[in-house]
């Protein structure tokens, strides 16, 4: 039976509410940040596509980065893969996914409305063709939007990216670093090449901008174990995929959070920590892992860290006809700004 009394204080409230009409008031606040006073609000398949939909500002790096508190950077360029290539179209397929956001329900949080953010358009690189440029441009594009007070969140691009734009967040003092990945990306020089997507984080720990004791690496697995030893024996604290399930995600998230501390700390995301079966499109896919719940429930528990700068990398988006890894990139994206925008708001309240 239809409880008639409640229906009817259900149509006295709702009968001519629109849709951006909210009683509660954090959902109000959040409609007044989407609807116009008309009641309209954006279509998300109309429009020239940005990163999370935030405002394009291809000129921002002309104007010193000025008004802006995050700056989203596409770094299209995989020269550094040693499997499948492909990774370079990541930040166009990145952009091509819609309605990721604007509202964060499980951290209560509109980063758009919380933080100036824009979509600054791709690092300008020189050339196509050479791995040592390409690097040399990150670092310095990077270099800039860190000196100018910006925190940088990267789309890539394989993870040879990573390096680069360590060398930029952590050349005053070393971070730490939270790394969700298949692979712990701490191999040595391999034919000439030290630029390659299998080391950037032995490169950053050499060079003195990435603390591996501050370091902590999780969802690894796969036959190139052998590969890591550089992480264990620098310090870094390694979680293989099949210990999260075993330790439980919050035990996970205690574990990160202990290793980091207080201290500033970039976040690392390869989409190849996900299970193939939910992120089939990159470049060196290995079964057994992260379930896309696990490792959105994991970066969630880090609310809270100081982070200085992140990154979402390795969506090589032809290997994957259902768009499913970019969808998981976006949100991924999403999750790396929340946790900025909450670490820009602890700042500034000296928190």
């Amino acid at each position: 039976m239809v409880n008639t009394e409640k229906l009817a204080k259900l149509r006295e409230k709702y009968g001519n509410a629109k849709g951006g009409d909210m009683f509660d008031p954090h959902f109000k606040e959040v409609a007044e940040t989407q609807f116009s006073a008309s009641g309209e609000r954006k279509w998300p398949f109309a429009g020239v596509p940005t990163f999370l939909d935030a405002p394009f500002a291809p000129d921002a790096a002309k104007n010193d980065f000025a008004g802006l508190d995050v700056a989203l950077v596409g770094v299209p360029m995989d020269l550094g893969v040693t499997n499948r290539a492909g990774a370079r179209l990541g930040p166009r397929a990145v952009r091509n996914i819609e309605r990721i956001g604007p509202y964060e329900h499980v951290l209560r949080m509109v980063p758009g409305a919380q933080c100036k953010v824009a979509d600054i358009g791709d690092v300008p690189f020189r050339s196509r063709f050479s791995l040592e440029s390409c690097h040399q441009d990150i670092e310095d594009y990077f270099t800039k939007i860190v000196d100018a007070g910006v925190i940088p969140i990267a789309i890539g691009g394989d993870h040879s990216i990573s390096y680069s734009i360590q060398r930029a967040v952590g050349k005053d003092r070393p971070v730490g670093m939270i790394h969700l990945d298949a692979h712990c990306d701490t191999s040595g020089e391999y034919e000439g090449a030290k630029f390659h997507h299998g080391g950037p984080f032995r490169q950053s720990v050499m060079d003195g901008v990435l603390d591996p004791e501050r370091t902590i690496q999780i969802g690894i697995r796969g036959g190139a174990e052998y590969l890591w030893e550089f992480s264990y024996d620098s310090g870094m604290t390694v979680i293989h995929a099949e210990e999260v399930p075993q330790m439980g995600v919050e035990a996970v998230i205690a574990k990160a959070r202990e290793v980091i501390g207080d201290g500033p700390v970039y976040l690392s995301f390869d989409v190849d920590c996900l299970d193939p079966s939910f992120a089939p499109g990159t470049g060196t896919p290995e079964i057994g892992g992260l379930t896309s719940r696990e490792a959105l429930a994991i970066l969630r528990g880090l609310k809270g860290l100081d982070f200085v700068g992140a990154d979402v990398v390795e969506v090589a988006p032809q290997y994957d006809a259902t768009t499913n890894t970019a969808h998981a990139g976006a949100q991924v994206l999403f999750e790396e700004l929340c946790l900025v925008t909450d670490a820009l708001k602890r700042r500034k309240a000296g928190v």
